[in-house]
């Protein structure tokens, strides 16, 4: 149960990070070869995506929701949903995705390796009749 504790905690500071658009504290979370997917399908590197603030990315409210973990050892995936309220060169990029990330658990703590934003899609209607 611990290593589920740890990896939130390490979602919560990823999360406070992004929102003060911090790069520095950011540095310190992930891995070295992390890779991260955006919401229109874009894949950043690690120093892509730390480069992302002074690029343009202003990130005003960045919230981790529902966080589930699944624990494999010294990896752990975590499914959740993002609220955040963003912009990026000035447009507005807000709004609710699906969140996927994956820990790994380095020597002295745990680092993200990946995340993956997506849309968060509504369930399916009723058939038609």
């Amino acid at each position: 149960m611990t290593a589920s504790i740890d990896v939130l905690d390490l979602v919560g500071r990823w999360a406070e990070a992004e929102q003060g658009n911090d790069a520095e504290a950011l540095d310190g979370l992930l891995a070295g070869d992390f890779v991260g997917v955006g919401p229109l399908g874009f894949v950043l590197d690690r120093q892509q995506w730390l480069a992302r603030f002074a690029n343009g990315l202003e990130n005003r409210a960045f919230v981790v929701q529902d966080a589930q973990v699944r624990d494999y050892g010294d990896a752990a995936a975590v499914v959740g949903v993002l609220a955040q309220e963003t912009s990026f060169q000035g447009r507005d990029n807000s709004g609710r995705f699906r969140l996927t990330l994956v820990a790994v658990q380095s020597p002295d703590r745990w680092r993200l390796a990946n995340a993956h934003i997506g849309p968060l899609q509504q369930p399916p209607g009723p058939p038609p009749s």
